[in-house]
């Protein structure tokens, strides 16, 4: 499998490279210091066509595709693991979402407002009691009438405070578990929604986290976003977007922490020498540049099935995602070796990559959630892409 990058990639990628050093970098550690958000960064983004790779031009987008998408990301990531979420919020997990699932009158009121960073999105199914376990959700939506009446909490959402709108996960039918499970788009202004920050994060500050709370919130019924009782399969579909996104900034992350190490490694002496020139340096650099572009392949073949029609490979998803999240959280002790404590003082980027690198292996479906994906499939129990 060739991943020569087309033209159009590649100048969609030196123009994301750009933006990072340009109007990320600069101005990174102070925002990640003051938790502060960076929603002008997010339409400039959107400005730029970055949010709408995956997206067809009717609605917005680029129509550039998933390797595009994959490419744009992490370039973003290597500045900024709070701006890299924004690639889930605007694009995969509601954006593309909706286009995969949504009517046309939605397709059109919602997308190209999203791909375009002028409404944020957010996507909401965790819960306090339902992170791994979709299935044990207990936010309901109760028809009544033409309005759905929804109820419920949500936890660990991404742009909780700051979202315009959110795709909602909450059983109409909860007496049948996944076959009851649906989907909304909701307007977060609506009466009886609730954000609540949650707790001071170890990275990503930059990044809105919160909680949700509806209380007898009335959705219209065209709100509904498919089919009533597909919702699990919609979840599972999106996942399957979103997991490419999350290793694609793993990626970069990996990437950014590699060439921070180098520049360090060139410049400190010991002993009278650059510490490059140790072999126990050399060990480290050596591992962290292989398994980052082993993980580079693993994201770029998931991307580029999904560019052929291959949407739902889970199987091809979850090795990239785990394997990406994995080596990022290895990267990033490597580097802390290599650095030392200048690795661990706020001075030196490599503290703040550190902390990003650390979250890849929690979102978007924990590394145990995914060997158990992957291992299923190798013995026959349950095969990933049905």
């Amino acid at each position: 499998m060739s991943f020569e990058l087309s033209e159009e990639i590649q100048a969609v990628r030196e123009a994301a490279s750009r933006f990072a050093q340009k109007e990320i970098l600069p101005r990174v550690a102070e925002d990640e210091k003051k938790h502060q958000f960076q929603r002008d960064l997010v339409v400039k983004m959107g400005e730029l066509g970055f949010l709408g790779c995956p997206i067809p031009e009717e609605y917005g987008g680029s129509g550039l595709g998933f390797l595009a998408h994959a490419v744009v990301t992490e370039e973003v990531s290597k500045g900024s693991g709070s701006l890299r979420a924004a690639f889930n919020m605007q694009t995969m997990g509601t954006a593309r979402e909706i286009y995969q699932y949504g009517n046309e009158a939605q397709k059109e009121k919602y997308i190209p407002k999203l791909v375009s960073g002028e409404w944020l999105g957010c996507l909401a199914i965790t819960e306090p009691d339902a992170g791994s376990d979709v299935g044990a959700l207990r936010t309901r939506a109760i028809r009544d009438g033409e309005v759905y009446i929804l109820n419920g909490t949500k936890t660990w959402i991404t742009y909780a405070q700051v979202a315009d709108i959110g795709i909602i996960y909450a059983y109409t039918d909860p007496s049948i578990r996944y076959k009851g499970l649906s989907a909304f788009i909701v307007d977060m202004d609506r009466k009886g929604i609730t954000t609540v920050p949650t707790a001071d994060k170890l990275g990503w500050h930059a990044c809105p986290t919160g909680e949700i709370v509806f209380e007898d919130v009335s959705v219209p019924a065209e709100h509904l976003l498919g089919e009533a009782g597909r919702g699990f399969e919609y979840c599972m579909g999106s996942l399957d977007n979103t997991r490419l996104t999350a290793a694609a900034g793993a990626v970069g992350v990996s990437q950014a922490l590699i060439d921070e190490s180098i520049k360090y490694a060139q410049e400190r002496k010991q002993f009278g020498r650059p510490i490059g020139e140790f072999q126990m340096i050399q060990e480290e650099l050596a591992r962290m540049i292989v398994e980052t572009e082993a993980a580079r392949l693993l994201t770029y073949r998931c991307a580029m099935q999904k560019d052929r029609g291959e949407i739902r490979n889970t199987l091809e998803t979850s090795m990239a995602k785990y394997y990406s999240c994995d080596v990022a959280s290895r990267v990033a002790d490597s580097a802390l070796r290599i650095l030392g404590a200048y690795g661990y003082s706020a001075e030196y980027t490599v503290e703040r990559l550190l902390r990003d690198a650390k979250l890849y292996q929690i979102l978007e479906g924990s590394a145990n959630i995914h060997k158990i994906i992957i291992s299923n499939d190798a013995l026959g129990y349950r095969k990933a892409n049905r």
